[in-house]
């Protein structure tokens, strides 16, 4: 089976972004392309936690809605939610109506203000689980890695929830800490151009 289908401009892209209109954007322009800016880390983590045995099709067409709730993902506004805040949300249909998912959030929050207290930035300590290049999975072709399982465990420790291993994973995909698009995809190397020119957190 081939990995790759025809975009709308005839260049081969990665099988899945064919499955909703939406993810040949996300495709083209998000997924893959390495992230430094803490708010969007967090956006990006939350989210995968949300999508945890769901659809990420769900999750990308509720974005925008999600983004209004939980402040654009400002981690130092969503820490200070309180139980009324929890209820309210509870109403939105506009988001994933998850208890323990939304107070994940409002609990991850927190430690993320202590880790970024702590460590400087929320980006220079998850950029320090970058895998060595070599030998990595053939692309799309796990779930999880040993730097996922480490950072799961780490974050775990911190107090940090829905963040198992291949939660992570998938959030370690879609902010560019390894490119996992597939060979013969056009934005393999746009991806792999920005990753070599991207200055890691902290270095």
């Amino acid at each position: 089976m081939s990995t790759t289908i025809i975009g709308p401009d005839g260049q081969s892209r990665c099988q899945w972004c064919s499955a909703a209109p939406a993810f040949l954007a996300y495709h083209d322009t998000e997924w893959g392309f390495p992230v430094s800016d803490d708010f969007r880390l967090f956006e990006k983590l939350c989210l995968e936690g949300f999508q945890s045995g769901l659809s990420w099709r769900t999750i990308l067409a509720k974005r925008e809605h999600f983004r209004a709730a939980f402040h654009d993902f400002d981690f130092d506004r969503i820490a200070r939610f309180t139980p009324a805040d929890v209820e309210r949300l509870l109403q939105d249909a506009g988001i994933v109506r998850h208890r323990d998912k939304i107070e994940a959030v409002i609990n991850n929050a927190k430690q993320a203000q202590a880790l970024v207290k702590r460590e400087g930035s929320l980006a220079s300590f998850v950029w320090r689980y970058e895998p060595d290049m070599n030998p990595l999975a053939a692309p799309q072709t796990v779930s999880t890695s040993p730097e996922s399982i480490a950072l799961s465990k780490d974050l775990k420790k911190l107090g940090w929830k829905f963040v198992g291993p291949t939660t992570v994973y998938a959030f370690m995909q879609a902010m560019g800490m390894i490119n996992d698009h597939v060979p013969g995809c056009v934005i393999r190397g746009q991806v792999e151009h920005a990753r070599q020119h991207f200055k890691r957190p902290g270095t």
